[in-house]
């Protein structure tokens, strides 16, 4: 696989696609490098096209390209190996050596949302997103709508840093919106989310009793939020159940069922999003009304827009 520019550690997006690749591996007795598996990093998006090409020339039979990001070169390197197959997390690219992997962001997110709303002390919580790209959309809508379905007189702050790889971004970003009555914030943005927890903790860290709480994404991040043995910001996390695709289609490619040409969408109905066990930080009474929105939209009795008003 290849990185986008978050980084392969990046807590998130990147890493939940390696531990898919590293748990497909430890199925099938491969080990790490050249005959088994392997990912590059990517450090910007000029690094997409060589890296590409680099696992083609070490003979690997699936290649992922993690991230909308890398849409047009996992397009333009498909066309020219058309005997070599690829998958695209996160963006859809129209061939037949291609698998596009989509997920309902917006449902998990949904979910996040009304648990922000419920959680919330002020009647303020914020969004932080990456860069302004569908699927953050995806996230942003699904959250808003979310906190308002509870709450319709929520306040929503929303800042969209422009960056995956850009801890210090976070970090502003929350601490403007933290200073700013915000007390619960939902961030998709790869590893610059890692400088919302940050300053989350510092804040919990002067003030023991403050109402501060960080939403993770991705992957369960709920390490990230460790203030100490019994302190952690963070709220619960918006799993997308990237490693599970990962495995899944890995497996299909090995038994000769590579689904090239189609698009594989992955909802709340198929267990590809869900929000984390919250480890107790969320109380009982409020998880029963996030369980029964949980239950509606698997059910396809709501239905969660793809984009936000801005």
């Amino acid at each position: 696989m290849v990185t986008d520019v978050g980084g392969v550690d990046d807590k998130s997006f990147n890493q939940s696609a390696w531990e898919g690749v590293q748990a497909y591996g430890k199925e099938h007795d491969l080990k790490k490098g050249d005959g088994g598996f392997d990912y590059l990093q990517s450090k910007s998006d000029a690094d997409y096209d060589s890296n590409l090409n680099a696992l083609l020339r070490r003979d690997f039979n699936l290649i992922y390209g993690i991230g909308f990001m890398m849409e047009d070169a996992i397009a333009a390197v498909a066309e020219e190996n058309p005997d070599n197959n690829f998958a695209i997390i996160d963006a859809e690219v129209k061939a037949d050596n291609v698998v596009s992997v989509l997920f309902k962001e917006q449902e998990g997110a949904y979910l996040a949302g009304v648990a922000a709303a419920k959680m919330s002390k002020s009647g303020k919580i914020g969004f932080v997103g990456g860069v302004d790209i569908p699927v953050i959309n995806r996230f942003h809508a699904g959250f808003v709508e979310g906190a308002k379905a509870v709450n319709p007189d929520i306040e929503i702050k929303v800042k969209y840093t422009g960056a995956f790889d850009k801890a210090d971004l976070g970090k502003v970003t929350a601490n403007s919106m933290y200073s700013s009555g915000v007390d619960v914030i939902f961030h998709a943005a790869g590893a610059t989310g890692n400088g919302v927890f940050s300053e989350a903790k510092e804040r919990k860290k002067k003030d023991p009793n403050a109402n501060i709480w960080v939403i993770g994404v991705d992957a369960d991040q709920y390490e990230e939020g460790k203030v100490d043995d019994k302190t952690n910001v963070t709220l619960t996390s918006m799993l997308k159940g990237v490693n599970t695709a990962v495995v899944d289609i890995s497996n299909k490619a090995k038994n000769g069922e590579f689904p090239g040409g189609e698009t594989l969408t992955y909802g709340l109905a198929e267990d590809g999003v869900k929000l984390a066990d919250s480890r107790g930080a969320i109380p009982e009474d409020v998880q029963t009304v996030i369980d029964e929105y949980k239950e509606k939209i698997a059910k396809g009795e709501i239905k969660v827009p793809e984009k936000a008003e801005k």
